[in-house]
């Protein structure tokens, strides 16, 4: 955990903090988080001026504002559990997309709510959907997203505001008490690659489609504010806006974020707008994601936590000079995505250590756009900087994969699943792999590949994947999604032995368990292989409702109806709203209703029926032509 000295000077920093006693103190504020997805700062007007802003300008020109806050890592759910945890990554244990989060640390959520809110999110890509565990402490957890199931899934903007609105507009007060203060999470994707803005918004030049998702992003916090306004609900808010991390936009060879940790994918906007009680200023302090929750506590008068890595702004709130500990930054991608070295930076007294097998040392101040390495020109400062990045790592060492919970490996048994992963995965990278700036090549074939498949050209993503395989055999990435291209291209079976070999690399690699659960079951025969690997989808991602309604299915193509249900009826439970699952889990119970209705079972038979026309009316007019069934359908 990191230290900082202490903060017992805050009191003059908030005003209400000096009050004479408890009959003094205002309620508690009504809380608004506002997280961009993959926005740089130099994309707002209030921080470069080459793009209008004007919504997110005025919440920053009435707010302490941060135009270079400092995320930990580069991704979106990782920097999302460390925003609302307090907690860097290494450990809270989420390194990556797709990866669960535990039951510990504690959410910001989790001690609004038991501090009193009510609490809610609505969240915009497939990255934070409730089933990787950012739900955890909020009432209402919105990720409905249009239909699918791939990662490029985001519900627009506009849509995600006007989903906060109706629920704050909605809250449940009892008649002559005042409602509980609110604690609303709202976060928006569309920043996030493929750019699409409207025509309208788009900018020119090689940026321009960028910018013009930041603009259109701008339009829906402004219909956010305006319609807090029009409900009465600005009075007594707390606002902050931040963004997870940035995008390179080709900087340092990099199109996108995740790879690299150079400033343009770490440093983000943030603000904290708090009228009558926090005055207007630009702070150039350090700032890191991980010190939004132990502000928001204090703000909040709320107790601090224990053991999290963030400290409490309130001094540079108001004012006045704090000793922000350092930054640290990682990125396990180049490692878990690729089989390159992972990437540890540390951001301190105006340098930038990166630790990487060929180490950068930068000077923030005379070189923010770290073009100049000096770590053989400055090996003092460096091996100071290394020193110090190692004592973090000393004192925050590596959370262990939370493991799945009881109820899940309960449910998973009684479908005859007995294993784990075949050995265990190891915790750290090894030592001699390859640098990721060696590896820029790649990493661009593997860019053009990606592209051709979000255009659904399979056969020339596939080839490109198979260059990048021809000379680095056990690429993660070339395995994965070479593997995908082939079942999308009819082949499952040639998928195969591709995700088997990234599978040895990886045991506990969730979207390879995934691939080879769908290859299996479309390559036909290997029903019971691929029931087993489901089953290991469910191990890693216990709440992935469309891993338990494949589940379902193969069983019920081999046989086990009542086993398919109970898979089915865990994926309808997380989806209610899902309507392929509830008609899958309709069409089993109605087969075992009129199984169980030849057989004379007829209580049974009038059981199954009822939930099969639960999950899907539309059954009903089927069971009204049996002859055997008709009779035994509810009134």
């Amino acid at each position: 955990m990191l230290r900082t000295a202490s903060v017992a000077i805050l009191v003059a920093a908030v005003a209400w903090a000096a009050s004479a006693g408890p009959a003094a103190s205002p309620p508690r504020p009504d809380i608004l988080l506002i997280s961009v997805d993959t926005l740089r700062p130099d994309a707002l007007g209030w921080v470069a001026g080459q793009n209008a802003t004007p919504a997110l300008d005025a919440l920053a020109a009435g707010g302490v504002r941060f135009p270079a806050a400092v995320s930990p890592v580069p991704l979106t759910l990782p920097a999302h559990v460390s925003l609302m945890t307090g907690v860097l990554p290494r450990r809270h244990g989420v390194r990556d997309n797709g990866q669960v989060l535990g039951p510990r640390p504690a959410t910001l959520a989790e001690v609004l709510r038991k501090g009193g809110y009510t609490t809610a999110a609505f969240v915009s890509g497939y990255t934070l959907r409730a089933q990787f565990g950012l739900d955890r402490g909020f009432d209402h957890y919105d990720d409905l997203l249009p239909p699918g199931e791939d990662a490029w899934r985001e519900r627009p903007a506009p849509d995600t505001t006007a989903a906060a609105l109706k629920w704050i507009r909605s809250r449940p007060g009892a008649r002559g008490t005042p409602r509980k203060p609110f604690f609303v999470f709202v976060h928006y994707y569309d920043a996030h690659e493929p750019y699409t803005p409207p025509a309208r918004l788009a900018l020119p030049g090689p940026h321009g489609a960028y910018q013009g998702e930041v603009r259109f992003v701008d339009e829906s916090v402004a219909e956010l504010r305006r319609g807090l306004r029009s409900l009465g609900a600005d009075a007594n808010l707390l606002t902050i806006f931040v963004a997870d991390h940035g995008e390179s936009l080709g900087e340092h060879g990099e199109a996108t974020h995740g790879f690299f940790v150079y400033d343009a994918t770490v440093l983000v906007p943030l603000v904290f707008h708090f009228p009558k009680r926090l005055a207007a200023r630009q702070s150039d302090a350090p700032a890191r994601l991980i010190d939004v929750v132990p502000t928001v506590l204090h703000l909040a008068a709320l107790p601090a936590l224990a053991s999290i890595d963030g400290v409490n702004l309130a001094p540079t709130l108001g004012g006045l000079h704090q000793e922000i500990p350092p930054a640290y930054l990682e990125s396990q991608q180049p490692w878990l995505g690729y089989g390159w070295a992972p990437l540890a930076a540390i951001r301190a007294q105006g340098f930038k250590l990166i630790d990487a097998p060929r180490p950068e040392l930068y000077d923030l101040g005379t070189d923010p756009g770290e073009f100049s390495n000096l770590a053989e020109r400055k090996p003092d400062v460096a091996r100071r900087l290394l020193a110090d990045l190692r004592r973090i790592e000393g004192t925050a060492p590596p959370a262990a994969r939370p493991q799945p919970d009881a109820e899940t490996l309960e449910r998973l048994r009684a479908l005859g699943y007995s294993g784990g992963a075949g050995r265990p995965a190891r915790a750290t990278a090894p030592a001699g792999l390859a640098d990721p700036k060696d590896r820029l090549p790649q990493k661009r074939a593997l860019g053009a590949a990606e592209a051709r498949m979000l255009k659904r050209d399979h056969a020339g993503a596939l080839s490109r994947f198979d260059v990048v395989l021809g000379y680095e055999p056990d690429n993660r990435l070339a395995l994965l999604r070479s593997a995908a291209s082939l079942v999308a291209l009819g082949r499952p079976r040639e998928a195969i032995p591709r995700l088997e070999r990234l599978l040895k690399l990886d045991p506990d690699h969730a979207e390879a368990h995934y691939s080879l659960a769908d290859a299996l079951t479309r390559a036909g025969g290997e029903r019971a292989r691929a029931i087993a690997e489901w089953q290991e989808v469910l191990r890693l991602q216990p709440r992935r409702a469309v891993a338990w309604s494949n589940l379902g299915a193969v069983l019920a193509q081999s046989g086990r109806e009542q086993d398919a249900a109970s898979a089915l009826e865990r994926a309808h439970a997380l989806e209610p709203g899902n309507q392929d699952v509830a008609g899958n889990l309709g069409a089993v119970r109605y087969r075992l209703a009129a199984q169980a209705a030849r057989e004379g079972r007829v209580d049974d038979a009038r059981r199954w029926l009822d939930g099969a026309v639960e999950a899907d009316p539309s059954l009903r007019a089927m069971a009204a032509q049996d002859a055997r069934l008709a009779p035994l359908l509810a009134p």
